[in-house]
């Protein structure tokens, strides 16, 4: 699981950051991409990247600010030319209005699609999604149009068949070992019974994402950012802003990190910088959110993180 940043940046386009995109590759886990947001340029940066776009099979957007879906008609577009002979699905979910803009962007332009294009639009806070690896989940923001934030929960893995343990018991390797995964009662040739549940080690957590669209302060993140093994939070403003930030819709890096800190995030990743950031001030931000919670890093567009498993989940750091 990576998290991949193609646009880090607040409101438009700067030289050095592009507008809001989050690349979560779930590739060995489920062979997919997911999107969230695609603001102005997306299909460019993507260029830059490994990604293919056929594998991106779900969009996920925050809110309808034009910094987060202005990049939609033009992926959507280009997709068609780079799915293959068998086009993938695809599914947008964002909140009210996200079909209405895309239909009539691809209608107006006689864009006409080679894949199928599925919408679920958001309504009561809650989960959206879940398949036999995955569950998705969101809840409202407080932005200055209605925003959501997403959290993606990775279910367990099984534990692993204790092989060593069985070939010491002199075990025979075979279909038994399977059988005795699944958790059966397997009675050998000689007699013996074996429990598989007694040779099954502990299972592995799964991994939790949280990526947050545009919001100032509200209890609403710190229920997404429960234990996350990475959290993406907007910090459009710095220390000294959370006046500003506040009036604004935004927030700052303190908050991200206090948010962080109280929730037993494990990595927190700070995205949605304004402009007026550059250079040794984004450091600057960086070094802020890290005397608060020391797992802190400021990424630019590019930025791939890894988001390994964890034995001991829930320690604030």
């Amino acid at each position: 699981m990576e998290i991949e940043f193609l646009g880090t940046g607040a409101g438009s386009p700067g030289k050095f950051r592009n507008v809001t995109a989050t690349a979560l590759k779930l590739l060995p886990e489920i062979n997919e991409v997911w999107l969230f947001d695609c603001g102005e340029a997306t299909q460019h940066q993507i260029l830059r990247t490994t990604i293919r776009p056929r594998k991106i099979t779900k969009i996920f957007i925050t809110h309808l600010h034009g910094d987060h879906i202005f990049g939609l008609p033009g992926f959507l577009s280009s997709r068609s030319f780079q799915n293959g002979d068998d086009p993938t699905p695809l599914t947008i979910y964002g909140p009210a209005g996200i079909e209405d803009f895309v239909k009539t962007s691809l209608r107006v332009s006689r864009t006409k699609l080679a894949y199928k294009l599925n919408f679920i639009e958001l309504g009561e806070a809650g989960q959206i999604f879940e398949n036999d690896r995955f569950k998705v989940s969101f809840k409202y923001l407080e932005h200055r149009i209605p925003c959501v934030g997403y959290r993606v929960e990775e279910k367990d893995y099984p534990g692993e068949l204790q092989v060593e343990k069985l070939k010491e018991l002199q075990v025979p390797a075979g279909p038994i070992y399977g059988r005795l995964k699944a958790g059966e009662t397997v009675t050998l040739a000689d007699g013996r019974q074996i429990n598989g549940t007694d040779f099954i080690g502990s299972a592995k957590k799964g991994r939790i994402v949280t990526i947050l669209g545009d919001t100032r302060s509200t209890p609403n993140i710190e229920k997404l950012a429960a234990n996350a093994d990475a959290l993406v939070h907007e910090s459009t403003y710095g220390k000294g802003d959370a006046k500003l930030a506040r009036a604004y819709y935004h927030s700052t890096c303190i908050q991200a990190a206090q948010v962080a800190k109280k929730t037993g995030v494990r990595k927190l990743l700070l995205t949605h910088i304004s402009a007026r950031y550059v250079g040794p001030m984004v450091k600057t931000l960086q070094n802020d959110a890290q005397d608060v919670f020391k797992n802190t890093k400021v990424v630019k567009d590019f930025d791939v993180i890894q988001v390994p498993f964890q034995t001991n989940r829930g320690e604030a750091k």
